[in-house]
């Protein structure tokens, strides 16, 4: 009896062993990039989901560069992943969507963003998505929209100049989240009895943790305020169906029109997940974008003299110095454009890109199985001291002279290939013009220091206090 059992024991440890060799030792039809697998199951998500404190590449990614080198393998969320902080491959992997890769997130994000979420979609879904969404943000919906943006930053910079202080990140997401809002489904926060704000930033404060979903972690939070802004977004689309408008005047009679098509591939869901998507990444990102730009030019006086400087230049150029921004005035702002690129760079607003092998993957002398996960990490490449000297320092004149229209082997801010950001130029037009109205009539006062933590998710300048003031000198 005893040793029937001892064998059965024995049977199993050698099972457990199989599993976990096979686990750190994954098949492969050539030669994986280095790297550790972690611990079976688990991998290295703790390590992965690690907060970085600095204002360099995450540590998770840095050691492994360190020790494995651009390419190396890992495990996260019990998946097989590649991490790309090769110029190369990440290059290759955009040009290549719908052939080799594919857009693909962990389970746990897509629980977060939607099943439907338009960067789960592919082929022609994705394709019809974004063009439906161009027709919001696309360059001649942007020249309309341009004097309305004018006018809400001129309107809450001069409401902020009468308060003692202003923490810049949640007041720019106050102001980008009601603008974006009323483009896409008319609300409008100071009437409506829904704080639909308040939904999005319970649902951002466990946005990037860890994803376990029990009730007082942070990511069941996250989960809770998504399904609460889900609601309040369905009460809405069922309000505007049972009482349509005559006139088209937002995003969501744009969608209702293509529900009622008998053609029509778009579905309720869609629609819904791709509303969330749109009002959290317009205001979240683009308010971080914002604020940091707003700490580089206060910590950089050269900087802020130039921008300044242009900005004045546009005015005085002007036959009445009182008109709004012109579409060809936007389009001037050289050295703006600097400041921008140069916050983004800094900002790695978005830390890493994910797609899955649709094929064996042969590169550089490594092969990525087919159906593995990829990780295109772009803040490996905005921080490479090989092409940029001294990385971590703001310096906007380093892309004087360069034109950029889309992603480089070297700046990825927005991502790249087919799925690169619809969204870009709406970003670019909101930071321009409200760096043109807090520049030319306000100074500003750093009041708290706007510690940022990093992680291998979005980032959060916390504490970022300004006081902010009218300039007494006019523009002559």
């Amino acid at each position: 009896m005893i040793s029937v059992g001892m064998c059965i024991g024995a049977f199993l440890v050698l099972i457990i062993i199989h599993w976990v060799y096979n686990w750190r030792n994954p098949r492969c039809n050539g030669k994986l990039p280095p790297g550790s697998m972690g611990w079976p199951l688990l991998g290295e998500t703790i390590q992965f989901f690690t907060p970085n404190t600095t204002s360099d590449i995450a540590p998770f990614v840095k050691e492994r560069m360190k020790r494995y080198g651009p390419i190396f393998r890992t495990s996260v969320v019990g998946r097989p992943v590649i991490v790309s902080t090769d110029p190369d491959l990440n290059y290759f992997i955009f040009q290549q969507e719908g052939q080799s890769f594919q857009s693909w997130y962990p389970d746990t994000f897509t629980e977060i963003f939607g099943r439907q979420n338009v960067g789960s979609l592919h082929g022609f879904m994705y394709k019809y998505l974004k063009n439906m969404v161009l027709n919001l943000f696309g360059s001649e919906s942007l020249k309309k929209m341009l004097p309305e943006v004018e006018e809400v930053a001129k309107n809450k910079l001069k409401r902020w100049s009468g308060q003692t202080s202003v923490e810049m990140k949640e007041a720019t997401a106050n102001m980008i989240f009601d603008l974006t809002a009323k483009k896409l489904i008319s609300y409008d926060s100071e009437t409506s009895s829904e704080n639909l704000r308040e939904s999005f930033v319970a649902f951002i404060q466990g946005l990037i943790s860890f994803p376990i979903d029990i009730p007082g972690t942070a990511f069941h939070k996250c989960l809770q305020g998504r399904k609460k802004a889900m609601k309040m977004l369905k009460t809405m689309l069922e309000e505007r169906r049972a009482k349509p408008r005559k006139e088209g005047t937002d995003f969501f009679d744009y969608v209702l029109e293509e529900l009622q098509k008998n053609d029509t591939i778009l579905t309720e869901a869609i629609a819904l997940d791709l509303m969330f998507v749109l009002l959290f990444a317009s205001f979240e990102t683009t308010s971080l974008a914002i604020t940091l730009a707003t700490k580089f030019l206060h910590d950089h006086p050269l900087a802020l003299k130039e921008l300044t400087e242009e900005h004045e230049a546009i005015i005085r150029s002007r036959e009445n110095p009182a008109s709004g921004l012109t579409w060809k005035e936007y389009k001037s702002m050289k050295f703006t454009f600097q400041v921008i690129n140069e916050t983004v760079r800094l900002a790695n607003i978005v830390p890493a890109i994910f797609r899955k092998t649709l094929r064996d993957i042969n590169f550089k002398g490594y092969t990525i199985p087919a159906g593995w996960a990829v990780m295109v990490c772009p803040p490996a490449v905005h921080l490479n001291p090989a092409k940029y000297q001294d990385p971590l320092d703001f310096n906007p004149w380093r892309w004087e002279g360069v034109e950029i229209n889309g992603a480089t082997r070297n700046f990825m801010a927005f991502g790249g290939g087919m799925r690169f950001c619809v969204g870009t130029d709406f970003t670019k037009v909101q930071m321009a013009v409200f760096l043109h109205s807090l520049v030319t009539k306000y100074r500003w006062q750093t009041i708290g220091g706007g510690n940022t933590v990093r992680t291998p998710g979005l980032q959060f300048p916390n504490g970022y206090h300004v006081r902010i003031s009218e300039k007494e000198e006019k523009i002559l």
